[in-house]
């Protein structure tokens, strides 16, 4: 059943102590809408952010029809559709299905499978963790204990290049180049047959909920157990059948995001503008792709079209120029859009000046959405005064600060 959940929020913890969560998740859904300030909110869980052109025109369709007639991509190449007006819920729940994007309406919140993007397109990599995420995604949808999953819950799967392993997953798939696969959960670090991914991921986030039972503190991820109840990882996979080698936990080494423009002959990489998808520019994607993967940089692979039909999705305002000021800009809703931001920060970020520096914009200390690695900070502290990377900034000063601080070497930060 559809219901429109507020926010909420965590008991914080005593000194020392394990974080305590007293009430349920409350994690937004397709099914479960979040009121924001600028109407209701839905979430869409994609994984490995798969889109196919029909379901591209179904979702700009419904962000027209229902909401504020544009798409945003998230950190975790998920959808949301925003603005959505009051009483939808039945409508764009038929939508959604009939598109073929709610397959188990019990564990649509749980689906958070973010995979290469670029697996099986361009050469690189050592296993086509697409497919991976396929399997993960029919077995976590068949195991009713699953649903039990916070929505907040991640799996990575990385083909091997390093360009989603650093995402902070508390399962993490990397394929290796021997056929085989290296797992990290929580401390826990393994080696095990590449055909072996899906089912060991799945048997440890069974083993994480087990976990959870025990401590009773309500966690949502493995890192919020206390020390002494972990998982028994090792255990879960055996039992499991799968034959995983445990081996010390080796340090990520995340490689950049692809820059936009060709992936290979058959593959196109874009940026969306701020992390928001028009109605226009979903079709303009669905004119010249069969199927479309969502990123966690906030864009699109287009799968298929060869290098000469990026001209046509710059002319919709899609970015598809490593040199464009708006690659590697990010921020949250901001206001009006949310009511606990201070300021206009999307007003701010469309004005950033370039830089090799990602910068995340941020209407108020939680920072919403920003992305994982090396990156410069702006907050809001009110709608006239900014923090950059911790240091006040009037607003009227805060282009030029971007600027400089985007350019600084990666390694002085």
């Amino acid at each position: 059943m559809l219901a429109a959940m507020p926010p909420t929020p965590p008991s914080p913890p005593e000194a020392g102590e394990p974080r305590i969560r007293d009430r349920g998740d409350a994690c937004p859904g397709a099914l479960r809408l979040h009121a924001a300030a600028d109407g209701f909110l839905a979430r869409l869980r994609l994984p490995a952010g798969k889109l196919t052109s029909h379901q591209l025109n179904v979702l700009a369709a419904a962000a027209e029809e229902l909401g504020d007639g544009g798409l945003s991509v998230t950190s975790r190449a998920n959808a949301e559709l925003r603005g959505l007006r009051e009483g939808c819920d039945a409508r764009l729940a038929a939508l959604l299905s009939d598109a073929g994007l709610l397959p188990s309406p019990t564990h649509e919140r749980v689906r958070n499978i973010v995979a290469s993007p670029a697996a099986g397109l361009d050469g690189l990599g050592h296993a086509d963790v697409q497919l991976w995420a396929r399997a993960l995604d029919a077995a976590l949808c068949a195991e009713p204990r699953a649903a039990a999953l916070s929505g907040r819950f991640l799996f990575v799967l990385d083909d091997g290049r390093g360009d989603v392993a650093g995402l902070g997953g508390d399962v993490t798939l990397v394929a290796a180049p021997d056929g085989r696969a290296l797992l990290s959960a929580g401390s826990g670090a393994f080696r095990l047959p590449a055909a072996d991914a899906a089912g060991a991921a799945l048997a440890c986030a069974l083993a994480f909920l087990d976990a959870a039972d025990a401590a009773g503190t309500g966690a949502w991820r493995p890192r919020e157990l206390p020390a002494g109840l972990l998982p028994d990882w090792a255990g879960a996979l055996a039992r499991a059948g799968i034959g995983a080698e445990p081996v010390p936990p080796a340090p990520l080494r995340p490689a950049p995001p692809p820059a936009p423009g060709p992936l290979g002959d058959h593959a196109l990489h874009v940026l969306a503008p701020l992390g928001r998808l028009t109605a226009a520019q979903l079709r303009a994607l669905a004119g010249v792709a069969a199927e479309v993967r969502l990123t966690p940089w906030r864009g699109a692979v287009a799968v298929g079209p060869a290098p000469e039909l990026l001209p046509a999705l710059a002319a919709h305002g899609l970015i598809t120029d490593p040199a464009d000021p708006g690659t590697g800009v990010t921020a949250c809703t901001g206001t009006p859009g949310c009511a606990k931001s201070l300021a206009d920060v999307r007003a701010e970020a469309a004005r950033a000046p370039g830089g090799p520096l990602p910068v995340h914009y941020s209407g108020c200390e939680r920072r919403c959405g920003h992305p994982h690695g090396t990156r410069v900070e702006v907050t809001a502290r009110d709608s006239d005064t900014y923090l950059l990377d911790g240091a006040p900034v009037p607003r009227t000063a805060l282009a030029e600060a971007v600027a400089a601080a985007r350019q600084r070497p990666m390694e002085s930060r």
